[in-house]
Order: structure tokens, then sequence, then C-alpha cells
């Protein structure tokens, strides 16, 4: 029922957000929602637009707002960022060195978080047992289906990220699983080792 509700009743802000009286027609905001998660994005973020939200949402729907997670936050000042469904969003400089920025959106530090966790019930003592071709496809399905959402805007440092986690996890469970120390094969990294085995790299 929680994410019926959580459409539901978003749904009716949504209507006045943009009716007659609402800030799309004397701000010209723009609102983003998924399920109760919402940004506004509007050039100038006044009084009045605050109160409008905060009012229809809490007064009208009988809603609550979360006050840790709500904030007004000009991309346009150096260093500002908002994240969003697993996304931070901010401002960066060129990469080509040009006199402009360009809107960079990436995996949140959280989304980050989550997914080295995600990794690390994958790659522990529990799963010693498991043959590492069969734990290397389990990981391979876990990175891939994270990094097709991910893969909006400039991830690569994301990705290198993940990356050398995935790598570590994978040869300390490698010394972990063998009884004498463990080596790849002779003039082989663990690195080309562990793509030969079909390891995913993002």
């Amino acid at each position: 029922m929680s994410p019926l509700l959580a459409n539901i009743y978003p749904h009716w802000f949504d209507k006045v957000f943009h009716g007659a009286d609402g800030p799309f027609q004397w701000a010209n905001a723009r609102v983003i929602r998924y399920a109760d998660d919402l940004v506004i994005m509007a050039r100038y973020q006044g009084q009045r637009l605050r109160e409008f939200t905060e009012s229809k949402l809490e007064s009208w729907l009988g809603l609550k707002l979360n006050q840790d997670k709500t904030k007004v936050v000009n991309l346009a000042a150096s260093g500002e960022s908002f994240d969003f469904l697993g996304y931070t969003f901010r401002y960066d400089k060129d990469l080509c060195g040009r006199d402009h920025r360009y809107l960079n959106p990436g995996a949140s530090k959280k989304a980050l978080k989550a997914e080295r966790e995600k990794i690390r019930t994958l790659v522990n003592k529990k799963h010693s047992h498991v043959p590492l071709p069969k734990l290397i496809m389990r990981i391979n399905r876990q990175l891939v289906g994270w990094s097709n959402y991910f893969r909006l805007g400039y991830s690569r440092k994301a990705f290198r990220g993940v990356n050398n986690y995935v790598m570590s996890r994978l040869i300390k469970h490698l010394h972990r699983r063998s009884q004498r120390p463990y080596k790849p094969p002779e003039g082989t990294s663990y690195y080309r080792h562990l793509k030969r085995l079909g390891l995913v790299t993002l």
C-alpha cells in the first residue's frame, strides 16, 4: 500500500502545482517527482514558492515534510549539489578546459556505499565454498544492473572505485579460501586472471 499511497497523494500536488494559480504559472517552476521524492526547479527560490509547497503538502494534503532532506540549493554557487534517486547533481568545470561548467550527475556517496555493501555480502567467508566462476557470475549480475542505472553522466570515477573494491575483495577471497598462499598463473596479474575467469569491469 505504501508505494500506492506515495503516488496518490503527491499526484494532487502535481495538479495544483501546474494549475492556474500554481508556481508553474507565476514562477516558471518545474517539479520532478518519483513517488514521494520530489525536486522543484526554479530560477528564483523565493518565499512564495516555499510557502506554497509547504502549505499544499502539509496543510492541504496532511503530509509531513522530512526537514532533514528538505533544503534550498543554489547550483550556480561553487560546491553546491543535491542528491535525488541515488544521484548527486552538481556543476563541474568543463573537462576540456573551456570557460563554462556542465551539469554532472553521478552516483551519490550513499549509492556507492550501498554498492560496496552489496559486493561485501557477495564476497565473504560464507561463500568460500562457492566455485569461483559461479561467484564471479553473481558479482557480474550485480555490477551490470548497478552500472546500467548509474551510467548517466560522467560515471568513470565512480565505476573505477567500484572496480577497485571488487578486485580487492576477490583477491582477499582467493587468499582466504586457499590453504597455501594463493598466486595467479605465472606471468599473469590478478587483474588479467580474474578477467579471464569472466569478471566484468565497469
